[in-house]
């Protein structure tokens, strides 16, 4: 059904170590974002981009969560836009920047959910598992920590945002399309208890029957879903303009496939779209993928 969209960009690239993620935003505004979400019928507006330090304006401090306080700082703004969105009856549309953006994201929509003790599920479509701390990360890079950030691991300025934790129960979050996860990462995902559907069980089961059991796990006995698009969860066949590719994705129909399943749950409270950088893109053809993929989040179907 038509609804109001509210389009929130966050130009942020502190959360990994190779630059153009913050052009993320703008690469999708120039794809047409706004006025093909109109033509579905949405209600739109766009509050443009929240500020945002450059890296060239301070030092990295500590090594193993680059950018930390900087990042943190963003996510509480974050936060307070999303829960506004909600408050006043828009559908959060967030678009990055790195993924480190999911943490203020989950945070604004459970927060929102909280105040009437409702609970949130979370569908993370991505590459990697994002759910290393600290004291696992080969990197330091606090884009590869979101989703532990969401629950309740890692470091305190992501887990206490908005002052509770964990953001959704790990029952309820899913990943779906993970094929390169770091050593340490592998332990914490596994003692997690989220759910994890890798690129070899959407080889061997297929799109449709994974995104069937991802939507059951997160709509569990919760309020809505949160849904997380890394855009590197898509091949780089079809999404070469991404922060960290890797081989072997969801091809541009399974892509389709996920999201068209996510509209018709009817279940989704907001939507954030990372990674796209459109320094190493051709011709900007994975802002292009990132809004026909939105578009079918909200509603677009073939016929």
């Amino acid at each position: 059904m038509p609804q109001k969209v509210r389009i929130i960009g966050v130009p942020m690239d502190l959360g990994q170590s190779r630059r153009g993620v913050d052009m993320g935003p703008s690469a999708l505004r120039v794809a047409g974002l706004q006025s093909k979400l109109k033509q579905l019928g949405h209600t739109v507006e766009d509050i443009g981009n929240l500020e945002v330090k450059q890296p060239e304006e301070m030092q990295v401090g500590e090594k193993r969560a680059k950018y930390l306080q900087e990042i943190a700082e963003t996510c509480q703004d974050i936060s307070k836009n999303v829960q506004q969105s909600l408050t006043e009856g828009f559908f959060p549309l967030v678009l990055g920047g790195d993924h480190s953006i999911a943490a203020g994201v989950a945070a604004g929509v459970s927060a929102h959910f909280r105040k009437e003790k409702k609970q949130i599920g979370y569908i993370w479509l991505d590459a990697h598992g994002d759910m290393n701390t600290p004291d696992s990360s080969p990197s330091g890079n606090v884009h590869g920590m979101p989703l532990a950030a969401i629950m309740g691991y890692g470091a305190e300025e992501l887990v206490n945002l908005g002052g509770f934790k964990p953001k959704a129960e790990p029952g309820n979050i899913v990943i779906v399309g993970a094929r390169d996860l770091d050593a340490q990462e592998r332990k914490i995902v596994k003692r997690s208890g989220i759910h994890v559907f890798t690129m070899r069980d959407i080889d061997e089961r297929g799109m449709r029957e994974v995104m069937s059991d991802a939507l059951k796990y997160a709509t569990d006995d919760t309020d809505g879903i949160a849904v997380s698009l890394d855009m590197d969860f898509v091949d780089p066949q079809d999404a070469p303009g991404v922060g960290t590719p890797v081989r072997g994705g969801a091809t541009y129909r399974e892509a389709h496939l996920a999201m068209e399943m996510i509209a018709d749950s009817e279940a989704m409270v907001s939507l954030e779209v990372v990674e796209i950088n459109p320094v190493i893109d051709e011709h900007n053809r994975t802002a292009l993928l990132g809004v026909e993929l939105v578009l079918s989040g909200l509603g677009q179907k073939i016929l």
